[in-house]
């Protein structure tokens, strides 16, 4: 009679998922730093960089920052053949180092082009430690168990989300933008962690012979269209997530300007509008699992496209603007957006299952970073739709529209449910 017991997961298995989610935790935090401080350090960096922190200029530079960023995130597929050759725990160490070190750094700015450069050096940390620890848990975790891995682990990245929000709460609200950034050095603490009690994937370390280029690897023509596609879909996740997410703070800030609110109050309701958006998206995250294997991988990806299309449009281009009760429906906006945003964990789960482990880390890595390119253009457009519209509603609603573009794309993807990790 056939089990339904689950494999039992062996100590490294254990010990690797948790300081991959815990990496991928604080990366949650290191990134949604900068969208809870932003207003208040363009209003003192501006001005000692020679410009005037108009709302205009706010919005304007602040998108720059971001596309930065973004751009630093893009060159974080550098570390895809770094961890097919050198191996998965050791890059994993190293991309948590770099995106400690450059966060913590950032505290230490003293005007908005030295913050920029240190936030596009966190991004290239920030940017290899999903696919790092994707990767590992894909290949370390028993086949039974791995898709569930994939998800779990993907309600790390959020979770980080409430943990920069308390810190705005209990650091932010009372000591400035500063003592956040060099809260973001902490996850330089979980680098011993990793080096010394966690070992390489047996998947990875039995492939004696590697590939010379993995990068050439995935661009043959066995591999070609799925990377495109993967990489199409994956910028169409960021264009949600970095040209509609990360301005949730700066949305509740604006809403409670226009009613008038006492200026205390605005930013403790940005630090609860993230902790609702949050715990939506570990919401999205907890089933995703379960969802794909029934529904497959595409129409799944399909599902959260289309919740985030609605949810952004309906947060940003309606309740947003509402006479009355505009911050209780954008709030309600939120926790949909946040399930929306739980489409990340569809590619932790899904690429892996594409590529043979020889390239997997490169496969991933490039997936998942090389769109970040063309994420800062579109940020950088929000940041100038800002400027021109004197408002984040209009250009951050405007972004909806990628997820029903991607809806025609989905049905050329690679489906791989029911088939196992490839080799």
């Amino acid at each position: 009679m056939p089990s339904s017991a689950t494999t039992p997961l062996t100590k490294n298995q254990v010990r690797g998922f948790w300081a991959s989610w815990a990496g991928w935790a604080l990366d949650g935090m290191d990134s949604f730093i900068y969208a809870l401080v932003l207003v208040p350090a363009m209003r003192e960096l501006l001005p000692k960089s020679g410009i005037p922190a108009t709302p205009a200029n706010i919005g304007f530079y602040g998108g720059l920052l971001f596309a930065l960023f973004l751009v630093g995130w893009g060159l974080a597929l550098i570390w895809g053949p770094v961890a097919d050759r050198y191996g998965r725990v050791r890059t994993l160490a190293l991309t948590i180092l770099c995106y400690s070190l450059f966060t913590f750094l950032a505290a230490f700015g003293q005007n908005i082009w030295e913050v920029a450069i240190f936030r596009l050096l966190a991004g290239v940390g920030i940017g290899g430690e999903w696919a790092m620890g994707g990767t590992f848990v894909a290949e370390e975790w028993p086949e039974d168990r791995r898709k569930m891995g994939a998800a779990y682990m993907h309600t790390g990245y959020y979770f980080g989300f409430f943990l920069a929000a308390l810190a705005n709460h209990f650091v932010g609200e009372s000591y400035g933008w500063r003592p956040m950034f060099m809260i973001g050095g902490a996850p330089a603490i979980l680098i011993g962690l990793i080096l010394y009690s966690v070992r390489e994937p047996e998947r990875w370390k039995a492939r004696a012979k590697r590939v010379a280029s993995p990068f050439v690897t995935i661009f043959k023509p066995e591999y070609r269209r799925r990377t495109l596609l993967n990489s199409a879909y994956v910028l169409i996740s960021i264009i949600g997530l970095w040209a509609g997410t990360v301005y949730v703070p700066t949305g509740v800030n604006e809403i409670a300007g226009r009613m008038h609110l006492a200026a205390g109050l605005a930013p403790k309701l940005a630090t609860y509008a993230t902790m609702v958006l949050s715990l939506g998206t570990i919401v999205g995250c907890l089933p995703i699992a379960w969802i794909a294997e029934r529904l497959g991988r595409r129409l799944t990806l399909g599902v959260y496209f289309v919740i985030m299309a609605i949810s952004i449009s309906a947060s940003f281009g309606l309740a947003f603007y509402l006479a009355q009760n505009a911050m209780t429906w954008f709030f309600i906006g939120m926790f949909f957006l946040g399930i929306g945003g739980a489409n990340f964990a569809m590619y932790t789960l899904w690429l892996p299952e594409q590529y043979p482990t020889t390239c997997r880390g490169s496969a991933f890595a490039f997936a998942t970073s090389v769109g970040r390119f063309v994420g800062a253009g579109f940020s950088f457009m929000v940041g100038a739709g800002v400027s021109h519209f004197h408002t984040i509603g209009i250009p951050v609603a405007l972004t909806a529209i990628p997820f029903v573009l991607g809806l025609f794309l989905l049905p050329f993807g690679l489906e791989t449910t029911g088939q196992r990790l490839p080799d």
